[in-house]
């Protein structure tokens, strides 16, 4: 009788066309949040003026670009999806939509991105955009994710190009800000992601996916995110010295990376203690860091308008810009 009840409901379930909130659902956008704010403020910050109609058209085409990434990473893990407790609500797991739908719809805002973006901006800006969907899908998603460990170090990389991308629609350059804003994010993702690891150890514990937490151990992650904290430092402080840098940048950057190191460190320490302390400790550091990126983007958009509105603080902190 209950397979026949699930038989029933798996047929009503497939018989349901889905909804417009089922496709946008498939575009992750807390993911694609991340890419619009990083995309739009290196625009903004780039040496290059940029017509608002072009930067809203190609601010539209990075963000569907991001959400086709979501899409088809949901259509190639709709397996893992089905496990964790996590995503067993997402369109696929869910049955909202179906592999096929998923995969068809992203490989469509894939192409649509790639090609309007090139028609907004230009063809480098394009092209960094259709580099940093094909590596999320091809390199991470297919393979890094379920060959080794240290599958988001290099994944990473596909959440840092959206700075590279904003900024070469700006400049259709590749400047070595946009290079530090690269290796800003591409830094901060690791203790990011692993701090979430470590509070959903359970869910990735009932997947095949070799996550640190699950190869090396809680303890050995803590280590990595501590270490991870120090180096995310570097060039997050150099940002300073350039050209989208400042004194405003460089005194709250020592501060904030001060915190994420003091931060990580307390949760490296803390080992022996209560699992409900340790849950808080692991869960504030992974909602400091996505205010710590936040903020430091934030900040560089207040450098930017320091300098063009008042032309003295320039002048004051030019030969700090060596960079």
């Amino acid at each position: 009788i209950n397979q026949m009840i699930r038989s029933t409901n798996s047929i009503y379930i497939n018989s349901i066309e889905p909804s417009a909130f089922d496709y946008i659902e498939l575009l992750k956008i807390k993911v694609m949040r991340l890419a619009i704010f990083t995309a739009g403020v290196a625009m903004i910050i780039a040496p290059m003026p940029l017509n608002p109609l072009i930067a809203l058209g190609s601010i539209v085409c990075i963000a569907l670009g991001a959400g086709a990434s979501g899409a088809l990473n949901m259509w190639w893990d709709s397996d893992i999806d089905s496990v964790m407790k996590r995503t067993l609500t997402r369109p696929i797991p869910s049955g909202k939509i179906t592999s096929d739908q998923a995969l068809s719809f992203g490989i469509f805002l894939s192409v649509f991105s790639v090609i309007f973006l090139a028609l907004f901006a230009n063809f480098l800006s394009a092209l960094l955009l259709a580099i940093t969907i094909s590596f999320y899908i091809f390199i991470y998603t297919m393979f890094l994710k379920r060959t080794t460990p240290y599958n988001i170090v290099i994944g990473g990389a596909a959440g840092a190009f959206p700075p590279i991308i904003g900024w070469a629609v700006s400049t259709n350059t590749i400047g070595i800000e946009s290079i530090l804003l690269f290796l800003l994010i591409f830094l901060w993702t690791p203790p990011h992601f692993w701090s979430l690891c470590l509070i959903t150890k359970n869910d990735y514990s009932a997947t095949k996916v070799p996550m640190l937490t699950e190869t090396h151990g809680v303890e050995a992650t803590k280590l990595q995110i501590f270490i991870y904290s120090i180096i995310l430092s570097i060039p997050s402080i150099l940002i300073s010295f350039s050209s989208i840098g400042g004194l405003i940048y460089l005194i709250s950057s020592i501060f904030l990376n001060v915190i994420f190191i003091f931060s990580a460190y307390l949760l490296m320490i803390n080992s022996k203690n209560s699992r409900k302390y340790l849950f808080v400790v692991e869960k504030r550091l992974f909602l400091y860091s996505i205010f710590y990126l936040f903020v430091t983007f934030l900040l560089l958009l207040v450098e930017h308008f320091s300098k063009f509105f008042l032309p003295s603080y320039l002048v004051m902190i030019e030969d700090l810009l060596w960079i």
